[in-house]
């Protein structure tokens, strides 16, 4: 078969991919929908354009949408199988082992039965605009310690950060999770670039021996991180060139398959040349030795911070500097369709 008809298969084979995945997501998500009543559909759906989709944090605190606390059967698992259309097996397991975790911290902070600062239902669904293959529209899954933000625009996912990840403890240290260690795979790749530098490349990529006592980009609505210092993609050996891009694709790799192949197309059509990895603080692990990396690109930041809790308190974030939530052109575009 000629190599021209070989791509053409190849690239309509993945437009249909793509197609049946969003499409299966529209599906999802109006059956979550269906199974509201109407007070929990006000409690729950929003326009596309409405502020709240930009009420992005990852503390227990106060959030529009609906709690698996007050979800039926029925209702939990329509929200799961929603979850499991746009995250990884992988991601999607380590937001069920973050829920859990915040009854180890109920007990360990000796919180009375009745006090619901820790509450591993405390977790929340919130849909923005109508799900359709026709429209615009995202839907958010938050609570302590993780949140998600997608936005799909007709046929296909757009957006799907912020993407947060953090675990309290890092490591379980006592009781029946005793070793648990949710977010592993960030920690161990960090280090593992880390530790593959050289004395000479160890210099641009530690910039600070102090670590930072939280994610630079923390809440903001713009992810932005100034500044040009770190270790760069071509002054990598070839090895440790690859253990940079394993690092990425741990946080990229959070999402579906496809969506994920997307982002790494755009970092890689970004240049690879342009990635720089920075570390902040201590350079071995464990317990008392604070520590923060973050690896930036033109289209993308990564920050990892463990420095509470006696370093035993993880934060992990990636960021889409052109699709977080949805991107400001997707969203011009949904104003512009309901004012014609």
């Amino acid at each position: 078969m000629p190599r021209i008809i070989l791509f053409v298969c190849a690239f309509l084979f993945l437009i249909s991919t793509n197609h049946l995945q969003a499409q299966k997501a529209v599906t999802v998500a109006n059956q979550f929908i269906k199974t509201l009543n109407d007070s929990q559909k006000v409690e729950t759906v929003f326009p596309f354009d409405n502020g709240e989709r930009y009420n992005f944090h990852f503390v227990p605190m106060e959030r529009k949408g609906i709690t698996f606390n007050e979800m039926n059967d029925t209702q939990k698992k329509a929200a799961l199988d929603l979850i499991k259309t746009c995250l990884s097996e992988n991601a999607f397991h380590k937001t069920q082992q973050i829920m859990q975790l915040d009854a180890v911290l109920k007990i360990l902070e000796q919180r009375k039965p009745e006090d619901h600062f820790r509450d591993t239902g405390n977790y929340h669904i919130t849909v923005f605009g109508v799900p359709s293959d026709q429209t615009i529209w995202g839907w958010r899954f938050e609570g302590h310690h993780f949140s998600f933000n997608f936005s799909f625009d007709k046929q296909k996912m757009v957006g799907g950060t912020p993407g947060f990840l953090g675990s309290n403890p890092g490591i379980v240290m006592e009781g029946p999770q005793k070793g648990e260690q949710v977010l592993k795979e960030e920690t161990e790749a960090g280090f593992a670039l880390l530790h593959s530098l050289n004395e000479k490349q160890s210099q641009k990529a530690i910039i600070d021996t102090g670590a930072p006592a939280d994610i630079f980009t923390f809440d903001k609505r713009n992810a932005m991180i100034e500044g040009t210092n770190g270790i760069y993609y071509n002054d990598l050996s070839a090895a440790q060139k690859q253990l940079m891009l394993q690092l990425i694709n741990v946080y990229v790799h959070r999402y579906t398959k496809l969506f994920a192949d997307d982002m790494l197309k755009e970092i890689q059509k970004a240049g690879l040349e342009n990635l720089r990895f920075v570390w902040m603080g201590h350079t071995q692990p464990g317990l008392g030795n604070p520590h923060y990396y973050r690896v930036q690109g033109p289209t993308f930041i990564i920050e990892y911070d463990n420095t509470q809790n006696n370093a035993n308190h993880v934060h992990s974030v990636l960021r889409d500097l052109k699709h977080d939530f949805g991107g400001d052109e997707l969203l011009e575009h949904y104003k512009t369709a309901h004012t014609n």
